[in-house]
């Protein structure tokens, strides 16, 4: 089970306002969540509850405008611009629906691009990106570009540049959203056992099926968090020790 006190991610209070200037939207209202290390959360809801705004905020790639939100032990309001891009590159590993590989770089370039960012020698990312490659299952496609490979290629490349740099948390945006069910099934049962290899995963979906597959799932509506369900796999060992 998960240890005690392994809270990766806190968030306490947590609204999100956008204003205009005849407008004010109320996207998230007093959000109270906390994920732990090694957990595995499915955010879920109807169009326009808030559920990308709450995956934002958790990628530092949007501020709350209220309330406190702690990463990995850090308080993220204290942080400057440059300790943020820091955290997003090193604990945060996003995978999108639109899967936004760059379309003039390999799939192997695709990948290695967020390591170059860090004080990493080229050795070290060309191995890095090797191993994530081969975890997807595409080596053999590592120097086509996007637009030669299907869909699921495509997607399967965005969760190894995701996984590629051993974030704290994976976030996936609706990740099967531009997928057929065959090709859905395959990169659901790659964050399966992305998870039961220990990585921590957040999910936004609106298919209960794919919510299921988490351990837990947070419903919200109307930008609050309206209920919360606690699931267990049905393959799940009796002594429940990889949750």
């Amino acid at each position: 089970m998960h240890e005690q006190n392994q809270s990766l991610i806190e968030l306490s209070k947590v609204s999100r306002v956008f204003r205009t200037e005849t407008l004010e939207t109320l996207a998230l209202d007093e959000i109270d969540l906390s994920i732990d290390k090694g957990e595995y959360v499915a955010i879920s809801g109807p169009s326009g509850c808030g559920k990308t705004t709450l995956l934002s905020i958790l990628g530092l790639l949007d501020e709350p405008t209220n309330g406190k939100f702690t990463l990995a032990g850090e308080a993220v309001a204290s942080l400057g611009r440059k300790r943020r891009a820091v955290l997003r590159n090193r604990q945060i590993g996003f995978i999108f629906q639109s899967f936004n590989l760059i379309d003039d770089l390999s799939v192997r370039d695709n990948v290695e691009l967020p390591l170059t960012y860090r004080a990493m020698v080229a050795t070290e990312r060309r191995d890095r990106v090797h191993q994530a490659l081969e975890r997807v299952g595409m080596t053999n496609r590592a120097e086509h570009f996007p637009s030669q490979l299907s869909g699921g290629q495509q997607q399967r490349a965005a969760v190894a540049r995701a996984i590629a740099g051993s974030p704290a948390i994976l976030l996936a945006d609706e990740p099967t959203g531009n997928l057929d069910s065959k090709n859905s099934s395959t990169i659901m049962d790659l964050l399966g056992e992305l998870h039961a290899d220990g990585a921590t995963i957040c999910i936004v979906t609106h298919d209960q099926q794919h919510a299921g597959r988490a351990e837990r799932t947070v419903h919200l509506l109307d930008g609050r968090i309206r209920a919360e369900k606690t699931s267990l796999p049905e393959t799940a060992p009796s002594d429940s020790s990889r949750l």
